[in-house]
């Protein structure tokens, strides 16, 4: 038995990295899974790698309307839906200290990365409800609790908004057999991210020496965390600031 068999999962984001990952990963374990993403060809490339059962639907999880339709999709496609993962987020190069930072790209960050899972909660809430619960994981960052030089103004403030989010959701809604959490990856391993250290040793050292494992992690990793989250083995996590940051958040002083 798969730990999601019979659950219905909409994943935002899904068209690549932690997100393609969920989804082939949720297939596997048994759940049906709309594969959402902002680029259609992107999430029927994700749909191609699944082993069970999914559907690619291409959204801008900054609309409203859209959102809306998504939901509606999968629960005509699947009868209902038990898991939001909203995963769908921005970190554009133009997003820097709040001194270098326009209002456009503070805009646009906050409309996909706070707004969005705003829309994606607001929407799926009403279906997990119609199932009579479910899980709702809401992707945050470690950036939401510490603070850095290296500043990315925009996406630490929406990732903050999507903890405050979090919190507020998972206590309202609790009686009515609904947990949500704040999953808090740490610094992940991206071909993007691979490409700008490798471009900037220095600064990537100076990210490294923070991290107390001493190396970045794996989509997977992230993604194992969110399996656990959606299945039922964390029914009794609800509210959480769900950290998988090789400690990063933990450290004053890392080894030499």
């Amino acid at each position: 038995m798969g730990r999601l068999d019979g659950k219905v999962a909409v994943i935002t984001g899904a068209g690549g990295g932690m997100g393609r990952e969920a989804a082939i990963l949720f297939t596997r374990e048994g759940a049906q899974v709309c594969v959402a993403d902002i680029a259609g060809d992107a999430a029927q490339e994700t749909v191609a790698l699944c082993d069970g059962e999914s559907f690619a639907f291409e959204v801008d999880v900054a609309e409203d309307d859209q959102v809306a339709a998504v939901m509606q999709a999968t629960t005509e496609r699947f009868g209902g839906i038990d898991v939001l993962y909203n995963n769908a987020g921005i970190s554009p190069p133009d997003d820097a200290g709040i001194l270098e930072t326009s209002v456009d790209a503070w805009e646009r960050v906050l409309a996909v990365n706070a707004t969005g899972v705003f829309l994606c909660c607001k929407h799926g809430i009403p279906h997990l409800l119609q199932r009579g619960g479910g899980s709702v994981v809401n992707v945050a960052s470690f950036v939401a609790l510490v603070g850095a030089a290296t500043s990315q103004i925009s996406y630490t403030a929406s990732k903050g908004a999507v903890l405050a989010l979090s919190r507020e959701l998972a206590v309202q809604f609790a009686r009515d057999g609904i947990r949500v959490n704040a999953l808090c990856p740490g610094t992940v391993e991206t071909p993007l991210l691979q490409r700008i250290w490798r471009d900037d040793p220095e600064a990537a050292q100076r990210r490294l020496v923070h991290i107390p494992v001493g190396r970045l992690a794996q989509p997977r990793e992230i993604v194992n965390a969110a399996l656990f989250l959606a299945s039922d083995e964390s029914s009794y996590v609800n509210g959480a600031t769900f950290l998988v940051d090789g400690g990063i958040t933990a450290a004053y002083v890392t080894p030499e």
